[in-house]
């Protein structure tokens, strides 16, 4: 049997440390797309996608 440590839990001070105003994301920029045809885009290619290969699934 493996000897093993307890690890701390302290995760409301990590919260409360990062989530200063309450958000857990950034603010959004209003911009929309289809992101299920950007995954498989991004699937295809191997790789993400960059700004202008997004661009082309930007809902407006």
């Amino acid at each position: 049997m493996l000897a093993m440590t307890e690890k701390s839990t302290e995760y409301e001070y990590d919260i409360a440390y990062y989530a200063t105003d309450s958000r857990l994301t950034g603010e959004p920029d209003g911009k929309r797309y289809e992101w299920r045809k950007m995954i498989e885009r991004s699937k295809e290619l191997g790789r993400p996608l960059t700004e202008e290969e997004a661009e082309e699934f930007r809902v407006e």
